[in-house]
């Protein structure tokens, strides 16, 4: 933005609200879909909405330093009370909103939040039953009312009445407000972030205004993002991505934030809304895909060989025609054609059609499934980060985008390899330190403010573009010395619309095993279609044709891994489907979706020991978690399949 400051000179988010308020006030800030209806609210608004809230939650008696936790969906109204936290000189803290009461509980406890604004009253009830066992939250501000008209209100308001006492507020309150906003600095708390938690409790990574400024900044100047671009708010408000996003890049650029109605409306609302700026995890796009596949095989036989002859055709051009390389006048047509008959309505369907940049990240997406959208036309492209990196590490410019790496440096950002292999940055966005643990952040952030990032990767030579591994305690070898990475080969199972989750086993082994989760939706489809009769996702996982199936896609991964030199004994030798879904209120993955391995292994420690025999089968019981909270047991006996293993690739002399 040629007008704009620069983000050195001391600004904060609220000092960019004003900003975008003066200079494109009566341009859209967000957008919000309720009972079927897009409601729009300008910078100006925003800047008022936001203020009334502010005060507000003053006269509640927010002191500055004070942690608010929000939690709740992306709407509108909780990104405007992390802003007016902000203003007052407070620190907003934004939870998980499918947290437990277990996992809500460790973090107002260690944060220490004397404030909690709700979304609504799943949100309210769970917090109230943290109040239960702790005494730090004083006040609850809930945003939806539907349900808690009988609640006891003697520490509860509703956002509108704490809105409309802001806008009655007296001249000194105003001036109490304007003085601590005015106040905020550069190096002044931004947000509180908690880390996702993947080897253990999560930490707090306390992120400055200049270290979130800076790097919307940078990471705008990168793709050239201006104030007409439109982004879609639907990954998780506790997420450093959707801040960054949602926060960070809106404010900084001044362009629209989106969002759906909700969850279960995020797919049509995205065709609706068609971002010009998208990000998704893998776990996203793999969910698209899956959807388009099961559509096609419904599909008649002409219509779903006429969608199979194109995609065969863009997976050879496509990328090179996104990329501007050079291509045969025949491939061009062809292309062209398949844009009309297919790629155009499929993009159309996916809600992609004005995708200018689009990203994904967190986890390491798998080639096939990354090349298929870019085949389409779509600019989907890599990055890596981290909260404490607040987000940016390494960006791929356009022109040169590839599966395998994630990408150049991001502007301001330094890079270094450790002779351990694991990478190390350092930038605008390094976190100031992970909050009440000064060892943790030691042993993370060095004194020249080098940070380690627990992933084994290297720089190409010639590129300069960052490979990565795989997280460096998951790189381990093998008993016969070869080199073991497992998310590599889970990357290439889940490319499968039938495959969910993978998890690989080998480290210090003489082969891999795996588990597996199918995926309900592909599976069960694919079950109607040919009449297989079930009755719940524990039957269908065992059934002989699913395990075949399942068999045929471990016996394609092989051959595929066999051709890669430095990882073809990750081969998967025997595996089993496992007979629940990983799931996050059972510990074994993340809120983001992360696989914990290590409780995965002590959980399932006897089915990994009955893979690692000749047993053919396996008896087990599993704890679970209902929605309700209540645990259960159930029981199930496990097929056990062997996968076919092929020769290693032999290194070229």
């Amino acid at each position: 933005m040629t007008s704009a400051q620069d983000a050195s000179q001391g600004l904060s988010i609220p000092h960019l609200l004003a900003r975008n308020a003066a200079q494109f006030g009566d341009r859209p800030a967000y957008r919000e879909k309720e009972f079927g209806i897009w409601q729009s609210w300008t910078w100006s608004q925003t800047a008022s909405e936001i203020e009334a809230l502010a005060l507000g939650l003053l006269s509640l008696g927010v002191a500055p330093g004070d942690h608010v936790a929000i939690i709740g969906r992306n709407r509108p109204a909780l990104y405007w009370s992390m802003v007016a936290v902000q203003c007052i000189g407070a620190v907003p803290v934004p939870l998980y909103q499918d947290a437990v009461v277990e996992e809500m509980t460790y973090v107002l406890e260690h944060c220490g939040a004397r404030f909690v604004i709700a979304g609504d009253q799943e949100q309210v009830d769970k917090v109230l039953e943290v109040k239960g066992v702790t005494t730090v939250i004083e006040h609850i501000v809930y945003f939806d009312k539907r349900g808690l008209r009988k609640y006891d209100h003697t520490a509860m308001t509703s956002l509108s009445d704490v809105q409309a006492k802001g806008r009655n507020a007296s001249d000194e309150m105003v001036t109490t407000m304007q003085s601590r906003r005015d106040g905020l600095g550069a190096d002044d708390t931004c947000v509180m972030l908690y880390t996702s938690g993947t080897t253990g409790k999560p930490k707090g990574v306390v992120l400055s205004n200049r270290n979130v400024i800076e790097t919307a900044q940078n990471s705008s100047n990168f793709d050239t993002l201006g104030p007409g671009e439109e982004v879609l708010a639907y990954l998780p408000m506790a997420w450093v991505g959707d801040f960054i996003f949602s926060i960070g890049q809106a404010y900084w650029t001044g362009f629209c934030v989106n969002c759906p109605e909700s969850a279960a409306t995020m797919q049509s609302d995205l065709r609706e809304i068609g971002p010009t700026y998208f990000f998704a995890p893998p776990a996203i796009f793999e969910s698209h895909l899956t959807q388009v596949m099961i559509r096609m095989e419904d599909a008649g036989r002409f219509k779903r060989g006429m969608f199979h002859m194109f995609m065969d055709h863009a997976r050879r051009v496509g990328p090179a025609i996104l990329d501007g390389a050079s291509v045969g006048l025949w491939d061009r047509l062809k292309y062209a054609l398949g844009n009309v008959m297919v790629y155009g309505p499929l993009k159309n369907t996916l809600g992609m059609s004005r995708i200018r940049v689009g990203y994904t990240a967190g986890e390491a997406i798998g080639p096939e499934l990354f090349d298929f959208y870019r085949s389409l036309g779509i600019n989907l492209k890599q990055l890596y980060g981290q909260t404490e990196a607040t987000v940016f590490i390494t960006q791929q410019p356009d022109g040169q985008v590839r599966s395998d790496t994630v990408g150049v440096p991001s502007p301001g950002v330094e890079i270094k390899i450790a002779e351990s292999g694991e990478v190390y940055y350092r930038s605008p966005g390094t976190f100031q330190s992970y909050f009440k643990n000064p060892e943790s952040t030691a042993s993370t952030k060095d004194a020249e403010g080098w940070v380690a990032t627990g992933d084994a990767g290297f720089i190409e030579e010639a590129t300069g573009h960052l490979r990565i591994i795989d997280r460096i305690k998951d790189v381990a070898r093998m008993s016969d010395g070869s080199m073991f990475a497992p998310k590599y080969v889970e990357n290439k199972l889940k490319f499968y619309p039938n495959v969910l989750e993978a998890v690989v086993f080998g480290a210090g082994r003489d082969r891999c095993c795996a588990f597996i989760n199918i995926d309900l939706t592909a599976v069960g489809n694919w079950a109607e279609r040919n009449n297989i009769a079930y009755s719940s996702y524990q039957e269908l996982s065992q059934h002989p044709q699913v395990l075949e199936m399942i068999e045929g896609h471990v016996n394609a991964v092989n051959a595929s891994v066999a051709q890669d030199e430095m990882l073809s004994g990750c081969q998967i030798h025997r595996f089993l489907v496992l007979h629940k879904e990983l799931d996050a209120d059972d510990g074994e993955l993340t809120r983001t979706k992360k696989v914990r391995r290590a409780v995965i292994a002590e959980k399932f420690d006897d089915l990994i020991e009955a893979l690692y025999s000749d047993a053919p089968e396996v008896t087990t019981e599993t704890e679970v978690t209902y929605e309700d909270g209540r645990k259960g047991t159930i029981r199930a006996t496990l097929s056990i399949r062997d996968g076919d293993v092929f020769p290693k690739l032999e290194a070229v002399a």
